[in-house]
């Protein structure tokens, strides 16, 4: 997975916007007004994706590329590598984790707003 191939993917999910409210080089995915997906465009390509806190340890104990969320909160933020060790199908499963997970934290009237119920 690319950078073109993720930004693709994170816009296809319903009600997703793309900003970059920190600097010009920190892309952030987010669903009603909440992060669920931050990048760098220089560097080493990594991630950082909210996570039920179990299924981050489950992920973390099981692959090399996914370790605690950097400058994140890590029970609930994992950082994973896009280095290659991981499938691009695997990569999406991941994001689309984290997308549920913020989308559940929406008050009920956002969510009302985007979803419709």
């Amino acid at each position: 997975m690319n950078i073109e191939e993720l930004r693709t993917y994170c816009l296809s999910l319903p009600h997703t916007t793309e900003d970059f409210p920190f600097d010009e080089e920190t892309l952030v995915f987010k669903v009603g007004g909440k992060i669920y997906l931050l990048t760098g465009l220089t560097g080493q390509f990594y991630i950082n994706l909210k996570c039920d806190p179990e299924y981050a340890i489950e992920l973390r104990e099981a692959h090399a590329a996914v370790r605690p969320g950097y400058h994140m909160n890590k029970k609930h933020w994992n950082t994973v590598d896009v280095d290659g060790s991981l499938s691009d199908g695997f990569l999406c499963e991941l994001i689309a984790h984290s997308y549920q997970q913020v989308v559940k934290t929406l008050t009920k009237k956002i969510r009302v707003e985007l979803f419709g119920s």
